[in-house]
């Protein structure tokens, strides 16, 4: 039998049997577990595989389809490992707010340069723009404008004043998407929105550091009324991109990538080379610094993790 996971606990899953829509709760083999990698997961919601029925209707993960694509994030306790967040992705929606809680720009570019490395289709929503004073809104539209130089999809929207949520459902239609962001962003607030009955569990911000609580603990799929489907994933700290080489990095941003080809060198990584023209667009403002410092970043990690 075929299905896909469509919830996934640590030690349990749920698949969506593929020809009738029936769900199994369902268990994997040990052998899936003595796979050699560097994930610590071996199953993701968004995963295609094969299963067997035992006694009681439980599922048995036999086998698992090639992903398409996937995002991951580095583990809480656990350096060199990474955990899928999910797989086999349409659409990647970044859920960005300007304050409750605080997003910030390094934490965007990692997460666009992951789109970029797995070939993922990014987009970026400026949440939350009604409980934001005027200047505030000038600032969304700068780093909006910003991104949208670079080549990149935003879209500003509101989930109580349901600003732009009829053009994101044309956008999300009949594709399997991911919401991403800090916890408290309001992705579970954001998936209600869209698809009214759901009551997915939300949270206040916490007053005393402005960050939200964790109110999703598992990543889940859901199904929307008017096409696709939807993977709830629990706030991410930081995203990961495991066995990139630091000469692989600029390919993943796309203004350096383009630049590179008037660098004086063809292996030009863009630090101290003479006649760079990555660092003369620093200068000139093609390039923004605050993308050039995460690039920086991302060469700096992938140089120690070749060390170690």
């Amino acid at each position: 039998m075929k299905g896909k996971i469509i919830k996934s606990t640590g030690s349990w899953y749920q698949v969506l049997e593929m020809e009738t829509g029936r769900i199994f709760e369902a268990r994997i083999r040990g052998k899936f577990k003595l796979i050699k990698t560097r994930l610590t997961n071996p199953l993701a919601v968004g995963d295609f595989v094969e299963f067997q029925l035992e006694q009681d209707d439980i599922a048995w993960i036999t086998k698992i389809e090639s992903r398409r694509n996937y995002l991951i994030r580095k583990s809480v306790n656990l350096s060199k490992e990474a955990h899928i967040i999910a797989s086999n992705i349409d659409l990647a929606c970044f859920i960005f707010t300007l304050k409750h809680p605080e997003t910030s720009l390094g934490f965007l570019d990692r997460f666009l340069a992951c789109c970029e490395a797995y070939n993922i289709t990014p987009l970026i929503l400026f949440n939350k723009i009604d409980v934001l004073h005027e200047e505030e809104i000038e600032i969304v539209k700068d780093v909006e404008f910003l991104y949208n130089e670079i080549g990149y999809e935003t879209l500003e929207i509101s989930s109580y004043s349901r600003l732009n949520l009829d053009q994101l459902q044309e956008i999300l239609q009949d594709k399997t998407s991911v919401f991403f962001g800090h916890s408290g962003c309001g992705k579970s607030t954001l998936v209600n929105a869209l698809q009214p009955g759901l009551n997915l569990k939300t949270s206040e911000i916490s007053d005393t550091h402005l960050k939200g609580k964790h109110t999703t603990t598992f990543a889940q799929m859901h199904f929307w009324d008017f096409g696709g489907n939807v993977i709830d994933t629990p706030g991410v700290r930081e995203f990961a991109m495991i066995d990139i080489e630091k000469e692989e990095v600029q390919h993943y941003f796309p203004e350096i990538f383009k630049k590179r080809e008037q660098c004086k060198f063809h292996n030009c990584l863009h630090i101290n080379e003479p006649k760079c023209a990555v660092i003369d667009g620093l200068e000139t403002g093609e390039i923004q610094h605050s993308r050039y410092a995460t690039y920086i970043k991302l060469m700096e990690e992938a140089e120690e993790a070749v060390q170690k």
